[in-house]
């Protein structure tokens, strides 16, 4: 049955078998003795092995296995005896290289010249240097050291041969070829060593194939020298190898060269008949007493102790006195023989007393360890059948765990596992690891256990070693099954958590996404109110930009759409059985696609409502030009003619008459304008019709045009009535040119802002300059001249109330006593008197209105008060 090794201490789960049992020694091993042809290789392949085996190990082909050295300097070790320095267990060409280098320098410290031998060629497999360097150590070892009659090596090996077939018919040695081929010299050799081995009168000369067999049997069963030739090759060559024959013939010369020389005997000594008897008992009760075949029971092995014991106390002590008896008889008739001067008794070869005595004493060596053998072999059978019964237990709870485990190893329930779910099993996977280390120990205990009965040769060891074989099998099984489910697991686990990274970024880019159509679908529908062209074109450009943004957003959803697809076929490609929607977000790829179609259906709605828009928007801004270009011409014409008719009653260029006459054609003209005011009005009820509420095109509205109109109406009206009052003030009241002009242009002067009427603070600046003081007296004033409080003074208010004063005021003599006592009692006044002593505004007016001081006594800047007091008040006629 098969043998069975223990496993290495660092086993791996589902990586052991059980090795195969070593080959019997007497069985050549693939590519050695039994390789066909009569060429060195088989025969030094095989010769190599016999010494190798006896380490343990053996070489296939003798071209390869040598080639790191390490086979060779232990073939060197075993056949020399001694230590060859350590071998580099590295792999590299260069570990290999020393080996053999190693090897070499040792064959060359025993005398050898190797010549054109290589460690490279040896390292690279070169068969021919290969089988030189082996055929050197042959002859070194096994043949250099043959010595017979003064020769040595080949040639004396080759006279052994001659010497020991020499009384054999049919057997001429003449060398190591041709001479061997008939086979009779290899028998020739063995039966005169050990005749009982050999029937060598039935063999015949002419059937070389069963004589060669024959020998290479024997020598192989009995004299444990390996088969190294080929009988079928032998016949069928002309010329046998030499060196393959020298080697295998050395081999027999090793086998018999201690067995003591003999001379063939001249007669039969009388006397010594119980010799033969006695050596045939001997060589007959040799091999029983070596045979060492084990027995399957201790009962048996029992019964074989018995049968020594027997044997020691009934059959042994006779033949011990016919020995003695034998030696007595020879010894007695030797000294008669020498006392009546006749030869010495020589006995035919194997039957001298040497021979018995060499027999007895193999007898008594066989039997000196056979009794201990037989009592170890029973304390074998017992440790046997203890290891035995250790192996059927421990087997037994082995496999009682492994039940089921395999169906359980082999279930795919990962293919629809969850992330979680997937985890959890990794998690109670490496507990069954665990679990599963702890058991291999208990494997290991049942090979080991199942390889020492191996080596104690238990006789139901075929069984043992299937059962383990079994066991170590569904062991792998269970490793291979173990190995493969995690690499399902992680391989699951990896694929789903690949499948979890892309849901969750399908989950952050859906979220957006969907978010962006969700705006864009609220911003498509939003309602749109635009008063203006750059409104409308705003919104379009808005949308375009929008619209641009399509083909992006597009990619967008097939890459979000492409990372859910990607997932599903991961898992679809793997058999991963996905269960739900995706955990990181409820967007799913139809709500995308459902509201990306949504988007698309939006966007031409969105475009037909803005060209609409802006068709209406353009008709729009059509009527607001129109009504901007009237607009800015009426309105700049109204403005101009209130200009003109304010400049027609302030420059009083002419009589009052002339005024009038002026404003009247200019009243006629305002009238002959009217038709331009319809105008704006018709384009102005197109903009309100169109509920155009603002016009960039123009500052004027036609509120603003209509107060103009009508201001401008009112203003021309009253200017007209103001020039008619001035002209019966001026009748009424006896007021010159000259003097209405004067009143004109003191108004003017207190005019400011040219409003063609003068403001409280006006007014009263101009009370001031006519004297009057006091807040009293200004209110005064301003009720005569404002009496319906409108905060204005009119221009005719202000000629009535002028009227009134040059007829009720100081004499001109009253003013210049005034101004007199301003200067200080001299006859001028300087600027600096008048900027101290008056109001700002008043004190310029004098100054602007005075003349330079020309008398004897003036000095540099001096006013003449006099003369303008008297011009100021009509006395004078400057």
């Amino acid at each position: 049955g098969a043998g069975v090794t223990r496993p290495a201490a660092n086993y791996p789960l589902g990586c052991w078998r059980g090795a195969q049992q070593p080959r019997p020694r007497s069985v050549p091993a693939p590519g050695a003795g039994t390789a066909r042809g009569t060429g060195p290789r088989p025969t030094f392949t095989a010769w190599c092995n016999s010494h190798l085996r006896k380490a343990g190990t053996q070489i296939e082909n003798i071209d390869e296995d040598f080639r790191d050295g390490l086979k060779l300097m232990l073939l060197l070790e075993v056949i020399s005896g001694e230590r060859l320095p350590k071998p580099e267990r590295g792999k590299m060409r260069v570990h290999k290289i020393n080996n053999v280098n190693k090897a070499l320098d040792f064959i060359a410290s025993k005398g050898v010249k190797l010549v054109s031998i290589g460690a490279e060629e040896i390292v690279d497999g070169n068969a021919k240097m290969t089988l030189g360097m082996i055929w050197t150590i042959i002859l070194r070892f096994a043949i250099q050291d043959i010595s017979v009659e003064e020769t040595s090596a080949k040639e004396g090996l080759l006279l052994w041969c001659q010497r020991k077939t020499a009384p054999y018919k049919n057997v001429n040695v003449q060398n190591f070829h041709i001479s061997w081929k008939d086979g009779l010299a290899f028998n020739a050799l063995i039966h005169r060593h050990r005749p009982e081995l050999i029937e060598y009168d039935k063999l015949r000369k002419d059937d070389p194939v069963t004589n060669l067999n024959n020998a290479f049997e024997v020598a192989e069963k009995y004299l444990d020298i390996p088969k190294m030739l080929d009988a079928e090759d032998i016949v069928g060559t002309l010329r046998p190898d030499e060196k393959a024959i020298m080697t295998y013939v050395s081999c027999f010369y090793h086998a018999f060269s201690g067995a003591q020389k003999v001379s063939l005997p001249p007669r039969e000594a009388e006397g010594l008949g119980k010799g033969q008897p006695l050596l045939e008992w001997i060589r007959r009760t040799i091999p029983w007493l070596e045979d060492r075949s084990p027995q399957k029971t201790i009962q048996e092995m029992q019964q074989k102790l018995e049968d020594f014991r027997d044997y020691r106390r009934v059959h042994k002590p006779p033949k011990v006195q016919e020995k003695c008896q034998l030696e007595i008889n020879f010894n007695t008739l030797q000294t008669k023989l020498r006392l009546s001067n006749r030869p010495a008794f020589m006995p035919s070869e194997g039957r001298m007393v040497s021979d018995i005595n060499n027999g007895w004493q193999h007898l008594e060596q066989a039997e000196k360890g056979y009794e201990e053998w037989l009592l170890n072999e029973i304390r074998r059978l017992e440790r046997l059948d203890h290891l035995a019964e250790k192996f059927r237990q421990k087997a037994s709870i082995h496999e009682a765990w492994t039940e089921g485990k395999e169906a359980m190893l082999k279930q795919k329930d990962y293919e629809s596992a969850t992330l979680s779910d997937i985890k959890a099993l990794i998690r109670k996977h490496e507990a069954f690891e665990s679990d599963l280390a702890a058991h291999q120990d208990r494997v290991e205990q049942i090979a080991a256990i199942a390889q020492e009965l191996n080596e104690l040769d238990y006789y139901d060891s075929p069984s043992v070693n299937a059962r383990c074989q079994k066991i170590c099998d569904q062991w792998d099984v269970l490793g291979s099954l173990t190995h493969s489910r995690r690499e399902a697991l992680e391989k699951t686990e990896k694929q789903l958590e690949t499948i979890d990274e892309l849901h969750l970024e399908y989950a952050k880019r859906a979220a957006p996404f969907n978010n962006w159509m969700e705006s864009a679908m609220e911003d498509l529908q939003d309602m749109f109110i635009v008063h203006t062209i750059e409104e409308i074109e705003g919104l379009i450009a808005a949308h375009d930009q929008f619209k641009s943004t399509l083909p992006d957003a597009d990619k967008e959803r097939e890459a979000i759409l492409g990372i859910q697809r990607e997932a599903q076929r991961i898992a679809d490609f793997n058999s991963i059985k996905l269960g739900g929607n995706n955990p990181y977000t409820s967007v799913t790829p139809q709500i995308i696609n459902s509201k990306w179609e949504r988007v698309q259906q939006l966007v031409p709605k969105r475009d037909h409502a803005l060209l609409d828009e802006q068709s209406k928007q353009q008709s729009n801004e059509h009527l607001r030009r129109q009504f901007a270009s009237q607009a800015n011409i009426v309105g700049p014409w109204i403005q101009t003619k209130m200009e003109e008719i304010g400049r027609i009653s302030i420059e009083m260029n002419g009589t009052l008459e002339d005024q009038l006459n002026h404003l009247k054609q200019y009243e006629q003209s305002i009238v002959d304008y009217k038709p331009n005011i319809d105008l704006l009005e018709q384009q102005h009820q197109l903009i309100q019709e169109a509920l155009i509420f603002d016009n960039k095109h123009t500052n004027y509205t036609m509120e603003h045009i209509r107060v103009g109109w009508e201001q401008l109406l009112t203003t021309i009206a009253r200017t007209i009535n103001e020039v008619e009052n001035q002209i019966l003030t001026r009748d009424a009241k006896g007021i010159s040119q000259e003097q209405m002009q004067e009143f004109r242009a003191s108004f003017n002067h207190f005019d400011k802002d040219h409003g063609g009427a003068l403001g409280p603070e006006e007014f009263k600046a101009c009370l001031i300059s006519l004297g009057y003081d006091g807040d009293a007296e200004f209110n005064r004033i301003m009720s005569l001249v404002d009496p319906n409080g409108s905060g204005i003074v009119t221009f005719q208010a202000f000629i009535d109330f002028m009227s009134r004063e040059t007829t009720d005021t100081d004499t001109a003599d009253q003013v210049i006593a005034s101004f007199k006592v301003l200067a200080g009692d001299k006859n001028y006044i300087t600027a600096e008197e008048l900027r101290r002593e008056l109001p700002p505004e008043q004190a310029e007016y004098c100054i602007a209105r005075m003349a330079p001081y020309r008398g004897p006594d003036a000095a540099p800047g001096a006013l003449d008060y006099k003369s303008f007091s008297t011009a100021l008040y009509g006395e004078s006629d400057l």
